[in-house]
């Protein structure tokens, strides 16, 4: 596979992202006739075109901008969004605890903007396979949108299928063929029977959820099938550091929490786990605790359908300018972009 994020000097259609006066950060698809307008002046995108990754750029009014391609935490951060994305620190940890490996069979449901899908494609590498289920279309075109933008085109490991992940997961895998499922939805374990059937021997399923409501609900399901390892459960938080001489100390801003995973394994058939002695009581909660469990009470926000059809126009717009770029480079053999 040819690199999927170009070098070299920057082209039409590339993703460019400008650092200008005071840090503030400016994200654009190359044009050549293009203008970034500010309160500092006018950035004429030709101005870039053909200048080298990492060059500084001076705008009409002589303010300079540092010109960098993005990193993919960069453009997970900053690309249009159809449903909350995966943040990119625990993008690192669903890679790493699920141990996403080069070659992996890869079931992703929801897809939502496709952060974490572009994650999940770089870990499978070449000869992986990722199929990720979204229930709704409109936000697997942002999703796809967005891996064309990043990637130069829609990779031929990935295939995004809209509906129910509960109906078509047995569509689109044999019993006992997937090697790690990944489930960022609203009640996984409406699931989890369907992806116990899915995953191979010793496979491992993570959920990405937000409250502790949801965490507890999924760790004690999983445990109830008996097709698992006990459940694993952790968040993670990141702080900075400022850096300046000997001003040195933590930053007044963190990325604290986001949301929890939970991980478990599956177990071979017939197995029985051994029994854990310290575990929940199952009668810590019932159905009437479930059913306050709905998407308002667990932090599910809608998005307006006027937004949404905006998100979608700007990720199909820097989409075009993918296509562009990838154009201009002469394409890839084993990168194909829908026409």
């Amino acid at each position: 596979m040819t690199d999927q994020r170009p070098s070299g000097p920057f082209r039409e259609g590339d993703r460019v992202q400008l650092t200008g006066p005071k840090g503030k950060l400016h994200t654009i698809t190359l044009r050549e006739d293009g203008e970034l307008h500010t309160h500092h002046g006018v950035l004429f995108h030709r101005d870039l075109i053909g200048q080298p990754d990492g060059s500084v750029v001076a705008n009409s009014s002589g303010h300079e901008y540092l010109a960098l391609r993005p990193l993919l935490r960069d453009f997970v951060m900053s690309m249009p969004r159809g449903a909350a994305i995966v943040y990119p620190k625990d993008a690192a940890q669903i890679v790493t605890q699920a141990d996403i490996f080069p070659g992996a069979v890869v079931a992703e449901a929801g897809v939502g903007s496709g952060a974490l899908s572009l994650s999940l494609l770089r870990a499978i590498g070449t000869n992986g396979r990722l199929v990720s289920f979204e229930r709704r279309e409109d936000f697997a075109e942002v999703a796809q949108a967005n891996v064309e933008t990043f990637m130069g085109g829609l990779p031929d490991t990935w295939s995004v299928v809209v509906g129910d992940l509960a109906d078509e997961l047995p569509r689109q895998f044999e019993d006992g063929t997937v090697d790690r499922v990944v489930l960022d939805m609203l009640a996984p374990w409406e699931c989890m029977d369907m992806v116990a059937d899915a995953l191979t021997p010793g496979g491992v399923v993570l959920c990405y959820v937000a409250t502790a409501t949801q965490l507890s609900r999924v760790a004690e399901y999983i445990r109830g099938t008996g097709l698992f390892t006990e459940p694993l459960a952790s968040e993670t938080m990141v702080r900075g550091w400022h850096v300046e001489g000997l001003a040195v100390r933590p930053d007044h801003r963190m990325v604290a929490h986001t949301g929890f995973l939970i991980t478990a394994r599956r177990l071979a058939p017939g197995a029985v786990p051994p029994e854990v002695k310290r575990r929940a009581s199952k009668s810590s909660y019932g159905d009437d605790d479930v059913e306050k469990w709905t998407p308002g009470a667990v932090g599910d926000r809608e998005i307006t359908d006027k937004n949404l059809r905006k998100r979608v126009r700007d990720a199909q717009k820097a989409a075009d300018g993918a296509r562009v770029a990838a154009s201009a480079r002469g394409g890839a053999d084993d990168i194909r972009t829908d026409e």
